[in-house]
């Protein structure tokens, strides 16, 4: 906990610029309540501006595989207090876009050594059963959550999202509980698509841009498409619709 005085409402809207966003005030003595991440600024009216980090349990969750044409859906979640929040950072945990996929594996291990983890995977022939992306993601992240409480829960804001104490996009580059939680995701699902290429007998691409060839690959095999493929995504019903045409 940091206290100044004498500060000026102005030099507080500051914080705004570096991604602090308002909240409501709690008591009848603040001016301002302002957060970022896991830190609370208070300005109370007598000119005294409060910093406070948080330091109880968090509990970030985020997903993978969600835009890929191949493979299923993986959520990760990581649990944290102030001393894992500080483990998590000296081991170097960033948003996993910043990693390259050689650097996601080790980083994952490293993850799961200070901080509590949960994962929860399906493959694509659980999603195609299961109703569509939003309700699998909700169940997922709520699984986690739940395994890993008590703890406030931070997730990576995405369409139709109704889960979590706080819902909040970009949320991997906020909380390093969620970033940490984006790099075990991402591990996952880099394993489920070895797990799902050795099975096909060939590598299936990441993403949804360039997969015709890998479309094309399943049909020459003769393989299920409904245990590689998100069959709801319309590349994949266009490319079947064309086959029958």
């Amino acid at each position: 906990m940091v206290v100044f005085l004498n500060v000026s409402p102005e030099a507080v809207s500051k914080l705004t610029k570096i991604g602090f966003k308002k909240e409501p005030i709690k008591t009848i003595y603040e001016q301002t309540r302002l957060k970022h991440g896991g830190v609370t600024a208070i300005l109370y009216t007598s000119g005294k501006l409060l910093l406070k980090k948080e330091t109880g349990w968090i509990i970030g969750s985020d997903e993978s595989l969600k835009g890929d044409t191949f493979g299923g859906v993986v959520v990760g979640a990581v649990k944290a207090d102030l001393k894992g929040r500080q483990e998590l950072a000296k081991i170097g945990v960033t948003d996993s876009k910043l990693l390259s996929d050689k650097e996601i594996l080790p980083m994952a291990d490293k993850i799961r050594q200070v901080v509590s983890c949960e994962v929860r995977s399906i493959l694509p022939e659980e999603y195609n059963v299961s109703g569509g992306i939003t309700g699998i993601l909700n169940h997922l992240h709520s699984e986690c959550a739940r395994y890993l409480a008590p703890g406030k829960h931070i997730v990576d804001k995405y369409p139709g999202c109704t889960i979590g104490d706080i819902r909040e996009e970009k949320a991997e580059s906020k909380y390093l509980e969620v970033a940490a939680a984006s790099i075990l995701a991402r591990a996952a699902a880099l394993k489920q698509l070895d797990y799902l290429s050795t099975q096909a007998g060939f590598a299936l691409p990441k993403g949804s841009t360039h997969v015709a060839h890998a479309l094309h690959e399943l049909k020459e095999r003769g393989l299920p498409f409904h245990k590689f493929v998100k069959m709801d995504f319309r590349n994949v019903s266009e490319f079947l619709k064309q086959g029958k045409e």
